[in-house]
């Protein structure tokens, strides 16, 4: 199993000191697991950027943050800009808590984000008919993957 780059690790390892998230290495291309209950820590704070319907960056943390069990269409594609917008004025400035679900391959933070309200960013994306459930990492748990 090849390992991380130090400066990689390190980040990693901090965040989840700094969290108190459980750390998941992974092989490059491999698909990140979701913690077992209980194991995932949480990461916070206010959305400084959106970067497309589901990747946006909290002010202080250093990785962005990807929206666990979204699917949101790239901001270059068709219905991109229409997801990046509806995510733009549902989280922009807003402080969220984000349960840590993994590290992804692009050494992103996967977390299952909630609003101030305690609304989940995923089901009212969702809702707002601008992305879908990303049904092969959430195994149906907004209940809109036809039964998978």
């Amino acid at each position: 199993m090849p390992i991380l780059r130090p400066k990689i690790l390190f980040r990693i390892l901090g965040l989840a000191v700094v969290t108190g998230a459980a750390v998941f290495v992974l092989r490059p291309g491999s698909v990140p697991l979701i913690p077992a209950a209980g194991q995932a820590g949480s990461v916070g704070g206010t959305v400084r950027h959106v970067a497309d319907g589901d990747t946006f960056f909290i002010r202080g943390v250093g990785p962005p943050i990807r929206i666990w069990g979204l699917d949101a269409p790239e901001w270059d594609r068709r219905g991109g800009e229409a997801a990046t917008a509806a995510l733009r004025r549902l989280i922009d400035g807003q402080n969220l808590t984000c349960r840590v679900r993994a590290i992804d391959k692009y050494e992103r933070i996967v977390g299952q984000c909630f609003l101030p309200d305690g609304g989940d960013v995923t089901a009212r994306m969702i809702a707002a008919g601008v992305a879908r459930e990303y049904c092969y990492f959430s195994h149906n748990f907004y209940g809109t993957c036809g039964g998978n």
